[in-house]
């Protein structure tokens, strides 16, 4: 399964962006996907998943939203209301078998795009 993420940029506080997870090699129905982000300096977190529904990291709630759309084989995360401590590089991951507790952790997932960078200005 390779992953290929897009998307990112730079844009002002309150903004905008959309991030795209293109998958090949298997189907986004078939696999858990999720996006995690990593400032400069912090630990990698979780910020949003998809399983049988979607699941948020609290501090994203109401502003992002992840989906999916299987005929592009493409996971979306659809970001609004941008924070300055929304800037990161976002990472999308996919794995099999993921068990929804264990989504928020890293380790379950097998596969990892290559990034893209979030910059939100003040």
């Amino acid at each position: 399964v390779q992953l290929q993420a897009s998307g990112g940029g730079l844009v002002q506080a309150g903004g905008s962006l959309r991030l795209s997870c293109a998958a090949s090699g298997s189907t986004v129905i078939r696999l858990v996907i999720a996006w995690f982000r990593q400032a400069p300096g912090k630990e990698r977190e979780f910020v949003a998943g998809f399983k049988s529904y979607p699941s948020y990291a609290d501090s994203v709630k109401g502003r992002f939203t992840i989906s999916r759309d299987s005929a592009k084989n493409t996971v979306y995360l659809q970001m609004n209301s941008l924070k300055p401590e929304d800037t990161a590089v976002y990472y999308c991951a996919a794995g099999t078998g993921v068990i929804t507790s264990n989504m928020y952790n890293g380790a379950a997932y097998t596969y990892w795009g290559q990034g893209t960078q979030v910059t939100v200005s003040s």
